[in-house]
């Protein structure tokens, strides 16, 4: 019960990072008309936000990793609350925008001292489905996040939905610090040069590659969702809605089930990620007008879609177990790489063709994915065979 009560906070306290990191795009428009400010202007909150994040990311959970894991984690969500409610009653734009870059410095950090945890709290043979808990707060602030922040200002101001957001980050961390056991504390600390030796291992560049991949070729055509189903497929507006609610809890599904493959096949279950999310793009890409069989693409699509989170996590952590922060920040930066690079190309091909076209990024990256894993799993194999073959001599 203990262990149990300890991931819920620690994922709790993912879903409030999320729901700041996100939560602020249904807020864009108030924002817009409380500041004078223009859309280019405001989307600096989103876009600042995950630049700070991919720059620095790696090089704070190197600097914070001697550290005492509860109480950086409860740190920042005390920072993140801290941050929200001074964004409640920021009275200019550029002290806003300060508010939402100073708590990304730190987002990075709890990522990836919240998966290491999950793994500490978790049996051996349980640690995918552990981090795949610990990722159901990812796929609730990204399902969630936006429509409940958008609601909470609707209903009642902006003020009150960066409160919101302010109160789940300090719920978080108070949970965290009352349920999270101390023996997670008890370690040998890494040092820095230890864990910059991890980079020198070429399978983890390939690992790396194909995390930053699979996020490009998740999100080519995952931005571009509402475009797609009401310009291509001539949904409503409602009809996308509910695509996207339909969309969002298979997601979740999908994530948990994949923490259970993960933890059994961890190489296959990899290798086919790339193929499924083609398989799901050439299903999307030749939808008719049956809104049965499009309900299907759109759970097939989301229970792939949601799951490479954690395929790319478990598969880049992987190969630097001896680092775990370290390579978990990893993921967090180049997996935020990954999304600009795929958003990039998929607005590219709508501007240059037609929003049917965006399909064929995702499906280019999902391509260059599997090669990078493909390779990174021979090379894997040849180590074993070689290590084997040495220890009998």
């Amino acid at each position: 019960m203990k262990r149990s009560g300890s991931l819920f906070f620690i994922a709790l306290g993912i879903f409030g990072i999320i729901n700041t990191e996100l939560g602020v795009v249904g807020l864009l428009p108030a924002i817009i008309e409380k500041y004078g400010v223009t859309a280019s202007q405001a989307g600096m909150l989103v876009s600042s936000f995950a630049f700070i994040i991919a720059l620095f990311g790696p090089w704070m959970t190197l600097l914070m990793s001697g550290w005492n894991r509860k109480r950086v984690l409860v740190g920042i969500l005390a920072l993140f609350a801290v941050s929200n409610l001074a964004s409640a009653f920021a009275p200019i734009f550029p002290l806003l925008l300060v508010f939402r870059i100073v708590p990304a410095l730190f987002h990075p950090v709890y990522f990836s001292i919240a998966f290491v945890l999950a793994a500490i709290l978790s049996d051996k043979e349980r640690v995918a489905q552990a981090s795949a808990k610990v990722f159901l707060g990812v796929s609730f602030g990204m399902v969630l996040g936006i429509p409940m922040t958008s609601y909470v200002a609707e209903q009642f101001s902006l003020e009150a939905a960066f409160i919101f957001s302010a109160v789940v980050s300090g719920a978080a961390g108070l949970g965290i610090y009352l349920r999270v056991p101390t023996e997670t504390n008890d370690r040998k600390p890494t040092s820095i040069g230890a864990q910059l030796n991890v980079l020198r291992k070429p399978m983890l560049w390939l690992n790396i590659a194909a995390a930053c991949f699979i996020l490009a070729a998740m999100f080519a055509v995952y931005s571009y969702f509402a475009e797609y189903m009401g310009q291509h497929l001539n949904m409503s507006g409602n009809m996308v809605s509910m695509l996207l609610v339909v969309f969002g809890a298979s997601g979740m599904a999908g994530n948990w089930y994949a923490g259970k493959l993960l933890g059994k096949y961890l190489t296959r279950t990899t290798l086919l990620y790339p193929i499924a999310l083609v398989v799901c793009y050439i299903l999307l890409y030749n939808a008719g007008a049956s809104l049965m069989w499009l309900i299907g693409i759109v759970v097939l699509w989301g229970a792939v879609h949601t799951s490479g989170l954690i395929v790319s996590q478990i598969w880049l952590t992987s190969e630097a177990s001896e680092a775990p922060e370290f390579a978990n920040s990893l993921f967090v930066s180049f997996s935020n790489l990954g999304v600009t690079i795929g958003t990039a190309v998929g607005g590219w091909l709508i501007a240059i063709s037609d929003t049917g076209e965006i399909v064929w990024g995702g499906i280019l990256y999902a391509t260059l994915a599997l090669i990078c894993i493909a390779t990174s799993s021979g090379l894997r194999a040849k180590s074993k065979v070689a290590s084997v073959v040495d220890g009998k001599q």
